[in-house]
C-alpha cells in the first residue's frame, strides 16, 4: 500500500472465519501477539470487537479496533470506552484489558474487506477507507497530539458498529505503535 493513496473498502461476508493477518470485520480478532483484549473502563466488561486493519509493510502489523457495546461516551478517543491496539506497539495509557480473554465462544460473521487504490477525487461522501486524508461528518477533530490518519468506517458499512448512524475514524502515532479510535454522527 503506498501511505499517500486512499484505498477503499469493498466488503463481503466470508464463508469461512478469516485467519490471517488481513484487514477484516467482525468475527473474533486474530492476534499478532498475545491477546491484550479492552475492558470499558465505565462498564467494567469486554469491549466489542469491531475488526482487525493491517498497516502498511512487509512485515505484518495490526490494528484491532474495539467499542463499548454502550455508546454514551465513547465517541472521545481517551475516555476508555473504545480501543485501537497496536501489535507490535504500547497499549495506551487509558487501555485496561483482560490477560488471557480471547474473545466470546461462538462468534461467526468475519466480513472480508477488499482494499481498492482509489484516486482522491474520485471517493464518495464519508466512504469506509484506509489511508488518504479524512472526510469529517462534523468538524475536524483529531486526537490530541500528533496522530496521523489511518481509515475511516462508515456505520452504513459495519452492522457490528454503532456510531450513532455516524463514520468513525482510527488514527497512529508517528511511530505507528499506538493508536486513538473516534466517531462523529
Amino acid at each position: 500500500m503506498d501511505d499517500d493513496l486512499p484505498y477503499t473498502m469493498t466488503l463481503s461476508p466470508a464463508t469461512e472465519p478469516i485467519d490471517e493477518f488481513v484487514t477484516k470485520l467482525s468475527g473474533n480478532p486474530v492476534w499478532l501477539e498475545a491477546p491484550q483484549w479492552p475492558v470499558c473502563v465505565r462498564h467494567d466488561r469486554p469491549m466489542a470487537f469491531i475488526g482487525q486493519f493491517r498497516l502498511p509493510g512487509r512485515e505484518p502489523c495490526m490494528a484491532y479496533l474495539f467499542m463499548s457495546e454502550r455508546c454514551e461516551g465513547s465517541w472521545d478517543p481517551e475516555a476508555g470506552e473504545n480501543a485501537l491496539i497496536v501489535q507490535p506497539g504500547r497499549l495506551p495509557p487509558f487501555i485496561q484489558i483482560l490477560r488471557g480473554f480471547t474473545g466470546p465462544d461462538g462468534v461467526h460473521g468475519d466480513v472480508h474487506v477488499d482494499l481498492d487504490e482509489v484516486d482522491p477525487k474520485c471517493l464518495k461522501p464519508w466512504e469506509s477507507r484506509v489511508l488518504g486524508q479524512p472526510e469529517w461528518l462534523q468538524s475536524e477533530e483529531f486526537p490530541p497530539g500528533a496522530w496521523s490518519f489511518f481509515f475511516q468506517l462508515n456505520e452504513s458499512d459495519c452492522t457490528c458498529a454503532n456510531f450513532g448512524g455516524g463514520v468513525g475514524y482510527g488514527f497512529l502515532s508517528a511511530d505507528k505503535l499506538e493508536g486513538r479510535f473516534l466517531w462523529q454522527c
